[in-house]
């Protein structure tokens, strides 16, 4: 019995050199990782970026009506002087919730060196929030915002963070939960 004639190889094209070293690198563990980790790190860039499309762009923040759980009338003004992380939450928000803790230990992280304050919108009765304040141990300054917080603050989802520098002027803000060390990041840098 005879073989078939085996078929004849095509030509193949030199490869660059460049397709040649990515090769090599794909075949290492920690440039695979350090790739999948910058594309990770890209869509949640752009996802933030997405969800504060809305939010307020640099400059002044605004003084809208506030008031402390007693009812006495609060100021964002009185914060000025160092930078302000002033988070924004809901009682009934579950991932708020999650995020309560962060704030206390970003104030702990700060020390004297910004504010972290806590306003609560959404609400229907003040003692839901304070509710809220004593089953998380909120130790943060806690203030309650009106319709105008809301609407000043372009406030759409919860939690939202605002971070203003030490003349109340709005560097940046985050919607959704933020992890302590973001929270510090973005307070500090």
């Amino acid at each position: 019995m005879t073989t078939p004639p085996t078929p004849p190889t095509p030509p193949t094209s030199p490869r660059p050199a460049w397709r040649a070293r990515l090769d090599r690198l794909n075949e290492r563990r920690w440039f695979r990782w350090g790739r999948d980790l910058l594309v990770v790190l890209v869509v949640l860039a752009a996802a933030g970026a997405w969800q504060t499309r809305g939010h307020l762009a640099a400059g002044v923040a605004p003084d809208p009506l506030l008031t402390t759980l007693d009812g006495a009338p609060a100021s964002l003004r009185a914060y000025r002087g160092k930078p302000v992380l002033i988070a924004f939450w809901a009682p009934w928000c579950t991932v708020c919730k999650a995020e309560s803790g962060n704030l206390a230990w970003a104030q702990r992280l700060v020390g004297d060196r910004a504010h972290v304050i806590s306003v609560a919108t959404a609400f229907e009765d003040v003692a839901e929030v304070r509710a809220f304040v004593a089953e998380h141990g909120l130790t943060v300054p806690v203030l309650l915002g009106s319709q105008e917080a809301l609407r000043d603050f372009r406030l759409e989802a919860f939690p939202t963070a605002y971070f203003l520098d030490a003349e109340g002027r709005v560097t940046r803000s985050v919607a959704g939960y933020t992890t302590t060390a973001g929270l510090v990041a973005r307070l500090l840098w």
